[in-house]
């Protein structure tokens, strides 16, 4: 099984520590983490490209994480390609972070979390329900 997490491109970097929980998480229940902007690297004239690439990668995966604690356009895109291809979606956020009312919307669940701890313990018990 292979998850598809979608973070924000721009605030990559600040997001290390939440990316290590999540992939933690997922190795224990032997799922394949794929972060598609850890993988690609486009210019602003390859959108098109870029888009059918990450369209290819969310096909190739059963399920999608979003994290939204930096709200991005291209997340709520590869949100609503993962629904439209009946794949369930993850929503997931800091506390402190403001909502994301459409990708909330479209997720089947959600994991507000107050740190990284708190990350891996509630995305865990979900991952562990969603496998037995």
């Amino acid at each position: 099984m292979q998850a598809y997490i979608a973070i924000s491109y721009n605030k990559r970097k600040e997001l290390q520590s939440v990316l290590d929980a999540i992939k933690e998480v997922l190795k224990q229940y032997s799922i394949i983490s794929f972060v598609f902007v850890d993988n690609y690297n486009f210019n602003s004239t390859q959108e098109k490209e870029m888009m059918q690439t990450a369209f290819a990668e969310i096909d190739k995966c059963e399920i999608l994480i979003a994290e939204v604690s930096d709200k991005a356009i291209g997340i709520g895109i590869e949100v609503g390609y993962a629904k439209a291809k009946n794949k369930p979606v993850i929503y997931l956020r800091h506390a402190t972070a403001e909502h994301s009312t459409t990708v909330s919307g479209a997720s089947d669940y959600t994991v507000i979390y107050a740190d990284d701890t708190d990350l891996k313990k509630q995305l865990s018990q979900l991952v562990f329900i969603q496998n037995r």
